[in-house]
């Protein structure tokens, strides 16, 4: 026994100075490797700053040093993802305003058409629809400068600046009327939330539209439906509107999930390089309302924290998702100072919902030798289970429980929307009614369509289809090849028919164009809010979430499918 434990200790020691040899050699191989890191971090940093340097001294022209440090810190970023940004203190109220949706202005959105700045948007209740500005008014000066090649970026930071100054604003009206206009900049807050409604048949199912995850949006959502519950003493479902929304901040995210599930419930977990990053978010408090059927709409543009909350209520079967398969940015971005009142927004974590799925679509650190990426094949995808059992996929967005048909247009209506056309007809036709006033029930009735097809034709508008196109590149390949005219009669007579085709354009497309002037129209008096409401009436995502929540039969079949 003696001779046993001896050699086993015998053994163990052996095992231990091997052990303990192989640990150092792992040890010294990962201080080489920092020393290696850290001395190619010195060395290319030393270069670069040589080589500045070099540009500043003997370069033949003046170099101004800010705009090109930032063109090659931008070049170094895209390098790895597109969230990963450099904002410097020129940027900073921008990116404010992205996270807060605050900002020092008058309150408009403005758009360029030719060599034209016009005003394309105003928010309700600000300095800019108080101070009597219209949607469609020529912008021609602001604070005595011309803005004859300016780009709209030029032009908001003309229109910022800190509350209670004053900016002139040169006008142009659709009736060719010119004035200065003078406005007191406030602080602008464009709410998270522009509208919150009650509808369905009986009016007791609540709809919220959710712009963004900024500050105190889960309070203000909490608030909005508080409101909604007093006025019919009780709510029959909500639908939660996330179509279009980018995402915002996580804790945001955590807190509205908060309001449906219970106190406790895990809803998001983040990894990343630092372990600083590794983290549960969970439910804090007790929730809203645990029984409420629960809608949630989503669209290929909602992204980030949209998807989870859709996710994780999703992972949870706490609520049905309808709509169309998300983005997929499942990447979690931190903000860094870097003094000077410079920031670096970078990528620190990957999340998780709580079925331990990464919806991520497009993995940055894998390129192809061009440089571009690519979505995640759906062979690559792994799936994942709900609380009910469930399947779900990592790496593509969320797809939908119930998923609705995106709405294709037609050349014609994309042509009409690409050249402004609703926009510029609206304009005149205010000019020529100034008197009328109109809500979010507006219905454009066959004058208003008679009028537009009239108002198309004095300005000559044109347009080629698909068809056209295609036409024509295969008349530019035939004269290439001298062959075209043993085919000339057979092409004017297909393009005879396609041109015939398009008389009835305006015809075919009669509910489109409709409500397109009737949401150009609603939008100048009702603002965003009214163009909600109207376009809600027909909405097919809004119609099926209603159809679920009036026939509750419908939801269990969805959430808890038989096995």
């Amino acid at each position: 026994m003696k001779k046993m434990i001896s050699k086993l200790t015998l053994s163990s020691k052996k095992s231990f100075i091997a052990g303990f040899a192989v640990a150092l050699v792992l040890l010294l191989f990962i201080n080489a490797k920092k020393v290696d890191s850290y001395f190619e971090f010195s060395k290319n940093l030393e270069i670069f700053t040589t080589l500045f340097k070099e540009l500043d001294t003997y370069y033949v022209d003046p170099i101004e040093p800010g705009e090109l440090v930032k063109t090659g810190i931008d070049e170094m970023l895209n390098k790895l993802d597109p969230y990963t940004n450099f904002i410097t203190e020129a940027d900073i109220e921008d990116y404010e305003f992205q996270t807060t949706g605050k900002y020092g202005g008058i309150g408009t959105t403005m758009r360029k058409m030719g060599d034209k700045i016009v005003v394309g948007e105003l928010y309700e209740g600000t300095p800019a629809t108080k101070a009597g500005l219209k949607v469609g008014d020529e912008v021609m000066k602001i604070d005595q400068q011309e803005l004859n090649g300016k780009s709209i970026d030029d032009v908001s930071l003309l229109l910022r600046g800190a509350p209670n100054t004053k900016v002139t604003l040169v006008v142009k009206h659709a009736n060719n009327k010119t004035e200065a206009i003078t406005i007191s900049r406030e602080t602008i807050n464009i709410s998270s939330i522009p509208c919150a409604a009650l509808i369905g048949s009986n009016k007791t199912i609540a709809y919220v539209k959710l712009t963004q995850f900024t500050p105190n949006c889960s309070r203000l959502l909490k608030e909005q439906l508080d409101s909604l519950k007093k006025i019919n003493g009780r709510l029959s479902g909500l639908i939660l509107d996330l179509r279009n929304n980018p995402g915002g901040l996580l804790d945001e995210a955590v807190q509205i999930c908060n309001l449906f599930i219970h106190k406790d419930e895990l809803v998001v977990s983040t990894h990343g390089k630092m372990k600083d990053w590794d983290k549960d978010f969970k439910t804090l408090e007790e929730p809203w309302d645990l029984e409420l059927p629960l809608s949630i709409l989503i669209n290929d543009n909602a992204a980030s924290a949209s998807e989870i909350v859709s996710g994780t209520l999703q992972d949870l079967d706490r609520a049905v998702i309808i709509g169309e398969r998300s983005f997929g940015k499942g990447l979690v971005q931190t903000t860094r100072p870097l003094g000077y009142n410079a920031r670096l927004k970078l990528t620190t974590a990957k999340y998780y919902t709580p079925s331990g799925r990464c919806i991520q679509a497009i993995d940055y650190s894998h390129r192809k030798k061009d440089g571009s990426v690519s979505k995640m094949a759906d062979s690559l995808k792994q799936v994942f289970y709900t609380k009910a059992g469930r399947k779900v996929w990592s790496g593509g967005g969320i797809n939908p429980d119930l998923q609705i048909k995106k709405e294709s247009y037609s050349s014609y209506i994309i042509a009409l929307y690409q050249q402004d056309q609703f926009f510029l007809f609206v304009n005149d036709w205010l000019c020529k009614n100034p008197s009328i006033a109109i809500n979010s029930d507006f219905q454009a009735n066959e004058t208003l369509l008679a009028d537009f097809s009239k108002w198309l034709e004095v300005k000559n508008f044109h347009y080629q289809t698909l068809a056209e196109v295609q036409l024509d590149s295969i008349k530019a390949t035939c004269n290439k090849e001298h062959s075209f005219e043993t085919v000339k009669t057979e092409w004017q007579a297909l393009f005879s028919k396609i041109a015939l085709a398009k008389k009835n354009d305006m015809a075919n497309n009669k509910e489109l164009i409709k409500n397109a002037l009737e949401m150009e129209l609603i939008g100048r008096f009702a603002y965003s809010k009214g163009k909600i409401v109207h376009y809600m009436k027909k909405d097919k995502d809004v119609l099926k979430a209603i159809e679920l929540i009036e026939q509750p039969t419908l939801i269990a079949p969805i959430l808890h499918p038989k096995k």
